[in-house]
């Protein structure tokens, strides 16, 4: 059942709950009883995530700026008693590290992080202020990776853990309007390829996600060149997969122990084409809609 992003919250809470009924259940060896952080859990992707975790058997802390919203989420789980709201401001260093420390005093052992929380881009590199890129890179890069290390040191005290970074098919390769945004995405992916390396002899895993076109409000909220919301849905994200069944699709990756893996449609095909056919996948990106 794909969730129609323009419907209200109450109708995506109930097909939420409906879909992730049926689709869960074979995940839950998994993720049952896990201590699980979802940051950027207030809407699209990372809200998706807490109703499929919360049907898996998953204790929660979920984080974003909105506390009013985490409130909505938490109350539309179907074991809303496992759930902590555990506000951040992902553009503030300082929020970050209170709510590391804060949820090290709630909880005595993390299992899971799933670092979801972040920001996107429309606007042409030459108009956009260099105070607006150190503002997603900020929210993309910095708190992103502060929160994961913070966690990982915990995972290595207590034998272990899985990691979740949610880059982008931007990750992997530049387009327009986006450039501070594939910066800081494609930051990532040598951040964390490196960061795999060194700390997989803690039992600790490391998983990057990079989805395509979700049909989530990330271009609505997307920073233009003066550092405000564009307010726009892009034709490509509204007609994309639901944050249902990406969510589902997530769970089932990460289930299964992949390091990285796309999650999307037909865009999906540009992984292939980059790696062995870069010259007619230079010309295909050029002739796409920016929006």
């Amino acid at each position: 059942m794909i969730i129609n992003p323009y419907e209200n919250n109450r109708t995506r809470n109930r097909y939420s709950l409906q879909y992730f009924e049926v689709k869960i259940k074979a995940l839950k060896n998994y993720f049952d009883g896990k201590t699980i952080w979802v940051t950027g859990a207030s809407s699209g992707i990372g809200e998706s995530l807490v109703y499929a975790l919360s049907h898996a058997g998953a204790k929660l802390i979920i984080s974003a700026r909105r506390t009013t919203e985490l409130e909505r989420v938490k109350a539309a789980c179907s074991k809303p008693e496992h759930i902590d709201i555990l506000p951040i401001d992902l553009s503030s260093s300082d929020s970050v590290n209170m709510a590391i420390q804060a949820c090290f005093s709630r909880h005595a052992r993390i299992d899971m992080l799933f670092n979801n929380g972040g920001i996107s881009q429309r606007a042409e590199a030459l108009d956009t202020d260099i105070a607006v890129v150190r503002k997603m890179m900020e929210i993309d890069f910095f708190s992103n990776i502060a929160l994961s290390k913070a966690v990982a040191v915990h995972m290595k005290e207590h034998g272990g853990g899985h990691l979740v970074i949610t880059s982008s098919l931007m990750g992997k390769w530049g387009f327009f309007l986006r450039s501070g945004y594939a910066a800081a995405k494609h930051a990532l992916h040598g951040y964390y390829d490196s960061m795999r390396m060194e700390v997989e002899q803690y039992n600790i895993k490391i998983t990057l996600l990079t989805p395509g076109f979700i049909a989530s409000d990330i271009s609505k909220h997307a920073l233009n060149d003066r550092g405000i919301a564009s307010g726009e849905m892009d034709n490509n994200q509204a007609s994309g997969m639901s944050t249902d069944k990406c969510a589902e699709a997530i769970l089932r990756g990460v289930a299964a122990g992949k390091t990285e893996f796309g999650i999307g449609g037909k865009e999906l095909l540009g992984l292939k084409l980059r790696r062995f056919l870069p010259n007619l996948f230079e010309k295909i990106l050029r002739r796409q809609s920016a929006r």
